[in-house]
């Protein structure tokens, strides 16, 4: 917070330009996927920083800014010389104060809503994983599958056509496609 007595001292002492600028809570988080940053945009905005938003950068780089549009920046003094009243800076530094405050509770609203929205998610997350290793076992034994034939460069052509072969008809490969999209 600021008050009247440290702008009066700091402006007694300027020789140049000086501004009084207010400037709210801004964060940048690099999001691994799209959801994610879906995510952190809703808690963003309905926590009051209603300019927030995603960029998508040419390499699949998600960027979500947290942002707000309540700022403040207003000149006091130009070359040393004060362009405004003592009652005018009083007005100002109540002014500032008041978007601080509003600023200090949007940010304890983000993050109180986005550990809830994470905890959430997080939640929904074990159960779809759950609900994913019983349903498609097919696809978890193809997955290990696929990691042990990496792992064995070494073994021929003939003995890796033989290993994936049996188990790969068109049907097993549309049912795990159908779940995958769902």
């Amino acid at each position: 917070m600021c008050n009247k007595d440290d702008v009066m001292a700091a402006l007694e002492k300027a020789t140049g330009d000086v501004v009084l600028k207010f400037e709210p809570f801004v964060l940048h988080v690099q999001c691994q996927e799209m959801q994610d940053a879906q995510l952190l945009h809703s808690v963003a905005v309905d926590s009051g920083f209603r300019n927030s938003g995603i960029t998508v950068g040419r390499g699949g780089k998600n960027m979500m800014a947290v942002r707000s549009t309540h700022c403040l920046e207003v000149p006091l003094s130009h070359k040393g010389k004060l362009m405004v009243s003592e009652e005018y800076i009083e007005f100002l530094i109540h002014v500032a104060n008041q978007k601080m405050e509003e600023n200090i509770r949007r940010i304890d609203r983000f993050y109180r809503s986005l550990e809830s929205a994470l905890q959430t998610a997080a939640g929904a997350n074990d159960l779809h994983s759950e609900g994913m290793e019983r349903s498609h076992s097919v696809y978890v034994r193809r997955r290990k599958r696929k990691t042990v034939h990496r792992q064995s460069v070494c073994s021929s052509p003939k003995d890796q056509h033989e290993e994936l072969e049996p188990e790969d008809d068109i049907e097993n490969s549309l049912d795990i496609f159908a779940d995958t999209m769902i």
